[in-house]
Order: structure tokens, then C-alpha cells, then sequence
């Protein structure tokens, strides 16, 4: 792993929150002030796909970066785009019979309005 992928992977893991590309890379420049933009999504890439993060799409919005990889799904906030996890029950199984084909797996993502917003405590 190259050092900005290890410094990335350390800023990821090191959250509570589901960072942007943008975030991490201004969190990095505090630290490594020739880095990039590009370096930041090219080494989030490599680690997504070498399954050391997770990405969330989000449509309408910047992806985000999780360092739990384990199956779980997320809450989203459509007031204020704050995302949290949630672990539901394994929906692969019922999803199978329901179509008929094989699931090689999901991404579930439940809109609502977190509290603070309901309470009027966070504007978008």
C-alpha cells in the first residue's frame, strides 16, 4: 500500500462519519501539502476495490467513504445529507425469491429526517 493510501485508509478508519473525497483530501492537506485531488480519489479507489472501504452512493450527491465493510445498510437525512449506518436483517434471500435470480448484493439506503433537523437544529 502506498503511503497516501495508508494516510487516507488512517483518516477513514480514524472517522465517525462517512467522509467525502473532498473532506479527506482537505483533512490530508493539513499534513501533505503537495497532494491532489486526484491522488485522493485515484488511492479511494484502489481502496474500495481492494475491499478495505466501503463507498456510498448517494444519488444527487457526493460519494462517501465507510470504514465498515461488514453488511450493513444506511440512513440518509434528506434534509441535511447526514448518513448513518443501520443494521437490518439480511434482505438477500427474500430479494431471490421475490425475482427469481441470484443476488449478488445490495445497497440499501432509507431516506428520512434525522432528528436534528426535525427539531429544527441543522439547515441544508
Amino acid at each position: 500500500m502506498t503511503t497516501y493510501s495508508t494516510l487516507i485508509l488512517n483518516i477513514i478508519n480514524s472517522s465517525d462519519d462517512h467522509l467525502t473525497a473532498e473532506q479527506i483530501y482537505l483533512k490530508l492537506k493539513e499534513t501533505s501539502s503537495k497532494i491532489v485531488l486526484a491522488t485522493v480519489y485515484n488511492n479511494l479507489n484502489t481502496l474500495y476495490e481492494s475491499k478495505l472501504i466501503r463507498k456510498v452512493i448517494i444519488e444527487g450527491s457526493p460519494d462517501r467513504y465507510d470504514k465498515n465493510i461488514i453488511r450493513h445498510d444506511h440512513l440518509v437525512c434528506k434534509q441535511c445529507g447526514r448518513l448513518s449506518d443501520i443494521v437490518l436483517k439480511d434482505l438477500t434471500v427474500n430479494l431471490e425469491e421475490e425475482i427469481g435470480e441470484a443476488i449478488l448484493s445490495y445497497d440499501l439506503k432509507v431516506s428520512y429526517i434525522c432528528p436534528s433537523c426535525r427539531q429544527g437544529k441543522v439547515s441544508k
